[in-house]
This record gives C-alpha cells, sequence and structure tokens, in this order.
C-alpha cells in the first residue's frame, strides 16, 4: 500500500463505518483473495442506476435512446478513470508485485474498477442514499455539462463529430449488397473506422438507413469497448 487508506477516505468525504470495507475496495485481485472484485460489481450497478434516475429526471423530455446513450456517455471506463485520477485514487490502490512493477495503478480498467468498489464498499455500509449523494456530488461538473440536443442528432452525424474530436479520419461506408423487388429493396452497408479494426454492418429499407443502422451499431461498439 502506497499510503494510508484512511487519508483517501477524508478526500473523498467518506467516514466507513467498517473501514475493512474501503480497504478490500482499494484493493486489487493481483493482492490475494479478499478483493475487490465483488464490490466492483455491486458499485457498478448502484452507478448505473443513479445515473440513469438523475438523467430521467434532468431531462423529461429525452426518449430512451437519447437517455441511455448519455448515461453510457458518462457511466463508462475511461469518465471514471479519470474521476480516479482526479481524487488520486491510484495512489492508494493495493496492487499484488506484479501490478506494481507493470504499473497497474495508472491502468484505466484498475482504476475505474476500483471507483466502482468505493460505491460498492459504500452501498454496503451506508446504504443507497448514501451511495446516491456521494455519486452525484462525483459527477456534478459533468453532469452540469450535458446537453441533451447533441444526443438527438442522427447516429452519422454523432459517429463523424467523434471521430473528428479525436483527429482522425471520418467513417466509411461500404455498400455490400441489395437485394429484392426494386419496390422492396433491402441494402446492407458496412462500416469503418480507423480507430477499431471491426467494422460494423446495417441493413434497412434504403441506403441511408442502412448507413445510420451501420453508424449506431458503431457507436455502440465504441461504447462499450470503453465501458
Amino acid at each position: 500500500m502506497i499510503r494510508k487508506p484512511e487519508v483517501l477516505a477524508r478526500k473523498l468525504g467518506l467516514n466507513f463505518s467498517q473501514p475493512a470495507l474501503f480497504i478490500q475496495a482499494l484493493s486489487h485481485r493481483s493482492s490475494g483473495s479478499r478483493n475487490n472484485e465483488r464490490l466492483e460489481y455491486l458499485g457498478d450497478s448502484v452507478l448505473g442506476f443513479v445515473i440513469a434516475q438523475q438523467l430521467y429526471q434532468l431531462f423529461p423530455e429525452a426518449g430512451e435512446g437519447v437517455l441511455s446513450r448519455l448515461r453510457a456517455s458518462l457511466v463508462n471506463q475511461t469518465v471514471l478513470a479519470e474521476l480516479a485520477r482526479q481524487h488520486n485514487i491510484g495512489d492508494y490502490l493495493i496492487l499484488g508485485s506484479g501490478e506494481l512493477k507493470s504499473g497497474g495503478f495508472r491502468r484505466d480498467s484498475i482504476l475505474s474498477d476500483a471507483l466502482e468498489a468505493i460505491i460498492g464498499a459504500l452501498l454496503l455500509d451506508q446504504g443507497i442514499g448514501a451511495c446516491q449523494q456521494w455519486i452525484l456530488g462525483l459527477f456534478n461538473d459533468k453532469l452540469a455539462g450535458l446537453k441533451v440536443d447533441s444526443w438527438n442528432k442522427d447516429p452519422k452525424t454523432r459517429l463523424q463529430e467523434l471521430l473528428q474530436s479525436r483527429r482522425k479520419e471520418l467513417p466509411v461506408y461500404e455498400l455490400i449488397s441489395m437485394s429484392g423487388a426494386d419496390h422492396a429493396q433491402t441494402f446492407e452497408v458496412k462500416c469503418s473506422v480507423s480507430i477499431n479494426q471491426q467494422s460494423t454492418v446495417g441493413i434497412g429499407i434504403s441506403r441511408k438507413k442502412a448507413e445510420q443502422l451501420a453508424a449506431e451499431n458503431m457507436l455502440n461498439l465504441l461504447t462499450h469497448q470503453n465501458a
């Protein structure tokens, strides 16, 4: 352990009645059998629920698809690791010797899992109300910066803007097949991007609809890989 966990707890504004839960939340599986994997599972579910409920209240006019995309933009590995770094959680992780040598305290997956494990530990220690309050405080700035209008854009536009924000080439759409009678044709389109080796496919009654679906599938793929 690099630093004392009670110091981190104070910095996070937490006061555990069961300090062992907090220590377990900081313990990576490489450190032994009493690790944070089960707490991470619990915290992941609670985090998703709290953020979903808050988005539901913040954006009463948003549909299910928009709310799901908003939640995915917040509850993913990249954002959680960023928040963990802001609070220097990596300095307090309990890692096995191999992970210590390889710099595991800097890895996104380990940092995001630890943050979710802390939420799971807080749930067991103080209940859902304390969890909700702490999570909303943690995500306050990110929630305040959300604008629902950008998430109402069509999938091709959102995918293009995502790639442009990363200074990458625009997506490529390739017509794979076109079948059916003239009045009932089906189009199959493949979408490829430079930041992922996997391509996605969309099928629709027009080439435009097929491209939109292929773009939506690519956005979902990129989101899940970062989650």
